[in-house]
C-alpha cells in the first residue's frame, strides 16, 4: 500500500527523533548528569514507528528496558521523556520512572519494563480489558507487546501466550529480534533451529515474520497483523529480523561483537539510511525534503536537552507521592 507524502514524512521523522533522542543521550550520559542505567534503541527504530503508525490513542503497548523508541513511537512527548530521564519532577513520571520505567497512559504507552518478559502478561490483560470495553470506530481495539529475542526465553512470555490463545485476546506480539539477549547470542540461547515467530504459532497463534530494518516491510506486515487481529482472528505475532548499534546498556564494551561488526551492520542495515534511499530513488520524495527534517529533528533534541537540564528537581516531599494509594 503506497503511503502518502504526508505520512512518509512523519514516519521519516519519527524514526529520526528516536534516532537522535538516543545519540544524544549516548553523549549525554558521559557527563555524569544522568543517573542509572540506559539501554539505547538505536538501529530498531523502523520496527517502533512501522508498528506504531498504525495505532490509535485506545490501542495500548507494553515496552522493554528499551522502550526510549516505542514510547517516542506510540507520541509521547519528547520534552517531557528528557525531563524523565534527567529525573526532574516535570518529567512523564515525575522523575520517579527514570529510562527503564517510563509511562504515559493518557498516549497509551503502559510503561517500559526493567524486567525481561515482564511486559506481556501485562498486554494480555488491556487487550482482554479492551475486549471487554467493546470495539473501537476501527475494529477491536488492540494492545502489543514490546519484547526482544532474550524475553522469549521467559516463563511469563509463554504464559501469556497461552492465556491469550485460550481467552483469544487481541493481542500482538512483537519480538525485535537484535541477535543478542544483552551479551549473548541468539543462535547459542535459542533452543530452535527455525526462529521465534514458530515458537508463537506452538501456542496457536498465526505469526509474521519480516525485516525490522525496513520501514516499508515492518508497516506493510503490521497492516496485514492489525487486520487479523482487529478482525477478531485472535492473538497473534511478529518477529522483525533488527539490529543494536550499542551495547547492552551504555557503558556496555561490546567484546562480545565479532570484528567489525558494528560498522557493518550501521553500513549495511541502517533504517534510516534504506528509508532515504528508498523514498528518493522512487521520486517520492527529495534530499532536501528529509534534510529539512533532520534539521527541524535536531532542534527539537537540543531544546528538549536545555529544557531537563533547567527543569526543577524533585524534592524531600516528593518522596511519597504518587506511591502510596487509600483505596
Amino acid at each position: 500500500m503506497q503511503l502518502s507524502r504526508e505520512a512518509l514524512l512523519n514516519a521519516y521523522r519519527a524514526m529520526k527523533t528516536i534516532r537522535e533522542f538516543e545519540e544524544r543521550l549516548h553523549v549525554e550520559i558521559q557527563t555524569g548528569e544522568i543517573a542509572g542505567f540506559t539501554h539505547l534503541y538505536c538501529g530498531q527504530e523502523a520496527v517502533a514507528v512501522g508498528v506504531c503508525e498504525h495505532l490509535g490513542t485506545r490501542d495500548r503497548i507494553v515496552s522493554t528496558h528499551r522502550g526510549h523508541g516505542h514510547c517516542l513511537a506510540k507520541g509521547c512527548d519528547v520534552e517531557g521523556m528528557m525531563k524523565e530521564i534527567w529525573g526532574s519532577r516535570e518529567g512523564l513520571c515525575k522523575g520517579k520512572g527514570g529510562s527503564m520505567h517510563i509511562a504515559d497512559a493518557d498516549k497509551g504507552m503502559l510503561g517500559a519494563n526493567g524486567i525481561v518478559g515482564a511486559g506481556a502478561p501485562i498486554a494480555v490483560g488491556a487487550a482482554l480489558a479492551s475486549r471487554a470495553n467493546g470495539p473501537g470506530p476501527d475494529g477491536l481495539d488492540v494492545a502489543i507487546a514490546f519484547s526482544g529475542d532474550g524475553a522469549c526465553n521467559q516463563g511469563t512470555t509463554f504464559e501469556a501466550m497461552n492465556l491469550a490463545v485460550v481467552t483469544q485476546a487481541p493481542c500482538i506480539f512483537v519480538f525485535e529480534n537484535n541477535h543478542y539477549s544483552e551479551h549473548t547470542g541468539f543462535s547459542y540461547a535459542v533452543g530452535t533451529d527455525r526462529d521465534i515467530a514458530s515458537r508463537a504459532e506452538a501456542f496457536g497463534m498465526k505469526a509474521w515474520r519480516a525485516d525490522g530494518t525496513d520501514f516499508f516491510a515492518v508497516h506493510e506486515t503490521m497492516r496485514e497483523v492489525l487486520a487479523h487481529v482487529r478482525g477478531g482472528g485472535g492473538p497473534a505475532a511478529v518477529e522483525f529480523d533488527t539490529e543494536r548499534f550499542f551495547g547492552h546498556f551504555e557503558g556496555d564494551p561490546q567484546r562480545y561483537r565479532g570484528p567489525g561488526e558494528i560498522d557493518r551492520i550501521r553500513a549495511e542495515r541502517d533504517c534510516l539510511t534504506r528509508f532515504r534511499a528508498a523514498v528518493t530513488a522512487a521520486g517520492l520524495l527529495e534530499h532536501s525534503d528529509i534534510d529539512a527534517l533532520d534539521t527541524q529533528v535536531m532542534d527539537t533534541i537540543e531544546a528538549a536537552v536545555s529544557a531537563a537540564r533547567a527543569a526543577a528537581r524533585p524534592t524531600a516531599e516528593d518522596v511519597l507521592a504518587d506511591v502510596y494509594i487509600s483505596y
